[in-house]
């Protein structure tokens, strides 16, 4: 088989790839990182024990490097450490959850959830010092003169994006909980957000209390989630 060659230079601007060289084998490489990450658990008690906002920058610039359709990279990452910000969050998150709960969850929902011992209160919403709300925009940003293009792909693009995000957050020795209230709309009007973008997952972000328990729960082995043909 031939091998591909680059676009000729009338066609579009290419520049020449640096690849990532690790100093071990892909295969130790590929091992430490699953090491790293099977430490990772979804969190809900949380230290109020200060985390600096450079490190919530990094952890987005890497969330920032995701693929997404067209690279028209639509997503948009809204940092919140103000505590009364994050208290209101906390209110209208709550309103959300306790409709859920009481009316809108079906009993086999409910019942999935119990091992979880999952609630409508969320005070984690106030006692993470950070909060970091993810976008999804549904057009692009207005440029000078205040047009806006199409985007492609972008629950892909996001939910891409999101798992970056999570796997920094957990290599920089924080925690994170994907948090989902329904609907999600309130976190617009709360942060002043603009009519193309929309909310798509909530993350408190901090350090796990001294006391933090997580579910005893199993994952999936890779045999069951892995097909090899060959």
């Amino acid at each position: 088989m031939a091998t591909p060659q680059p676009p000729h230079s009338s066609g579009p601007l290419h520049v020449s790839y640096v690849p990532h060289t690790p100093t071990e084998p892909p295969e130790a490489g590929a091992r430490r990182f699953y090491e790293t990450m099977r430490m990772r658990r979804s969190v809900r008690f949380f230290a109020d024990r200060p985390v600096s906002e450079e490190t919530i920058r990094w952890c987005v610039a890497a969330a920032g490097t995701a693929p997404s359709g067209a690279n028209k990279q639509p997503w948009r990452f809204v940092a919140v450490g103000e505590p009364g910000l994050k208290r209101e969050i906390r209110a209208a998150a709550e309103r959300e959850e306790r409709e859920f709960y009481e009316r809108r969850a079906t009993p086999e929902w409910l019942a999935d959830l119990a091992p979880l011992g999952t609630g409508a209160e969320k005070p984690f919403l106030e006692v993470a010092p950070w909060l970091i709300v993810v976008f999804k925009l549904m057009r692009t940003d207005p440029d000078e003169r205040g047009e806006q293009g199409k985007v492609y792909y972008v629950e892909e693009s996001v939910g891409i994006a999101t798992g970056l995000l999570i796997a920094a957050i957990h290599q920089a020795g924080l925690v994170t909980l994907t948090h989902t209230p329904s609907p999600m709309g309130f976190l617009s009007r709360v942060l002043g957000r603009p009519a193309h973008e929309r909310p798509y997952l909530l993350l408190p972000v901090g350090y796990p209390s001294a006391e933090c328990t997580v579910p005893d729960i199993r994952r999936k082995g890779i045999e069951e989630i892995l097909v090899v043909r060959k």
